[in-house]
């Protein structure tokens, strides 16, 4: 079978938050999809060894930020590539709590929405959080950041941890 297939399905590229009493993180992803508009619902998809995933299942709600194409490679690999675990990946950022108090960011992002989750799947290494969209705001217009255009333009790589993530040594 051959898996690169799989890289011509479209996707964004997002940093998703969350939080957990007082502590906040957040995480690149990939899967992040309008399911409906009425009520205007959202999935995304978050490998359960992710801190981030821990803190959505204990709150319940979460934000994403919708990059821009102008989101720098330093910005995207803070959060894809590091845990919130070791360090603050909000420090030295512009950033607001929103609503359900999860941090956002202010710079390179086109907007954001807040979710509330009302369903969760077990996909294995994966939850697949379903979730209403409770706020939403557009900060700018612009051209959102693609996962094709992440890899392509950017030269970005994938993290062990995405569902998108081929080993190349196995192809």
């Amino acid at each position: 079978m051959d898996t690169k297939i799989l890289r011509k399905i479209s996707y964004g590229l997002y940093v998703v938050s969350s939080k957990k009493g007082n502590r906040i993180n957040a995480q690149t992803a990939n899967v992040v999809m309008q399911i409906t508009s009425e009520p205007p619902q959202i999935v995304l998809c978050i490998n359960k060894k992710n801190l981030t995933h821990e803190f959505i299942m204990e709150s319940g709600e979460f934000a994403v930020s919708i990059l821009s194409q102008e989101a720098p490679l330093n910005l995207i690999g803070r959060f894809g590539f590091k845990s919130g675990r070791e360090t603050d990946k909000f420090d030295g950022l512009s950033y607001q709590l929103v609503n359900n108090g999860c941090p956002v960011l202010l710079e390179h992002t086109l907007g954001y929405l807040e979710g509330k989750v009302t369903k969760e799947l077990d996909v294995g290494t994966h939850t697949i959080f379903v979730a209403e969209v409770v706020e939403a705001q557009v900060f700018k217009e612009g051209e959102p950041m693609t996962y094709a255009y992440y890899h392509q333009v950017k030269r970005g790589t994938t993290p062990k941890t995405a569902p998108t993530y081929v080993d190349e040594k196995q192809q």
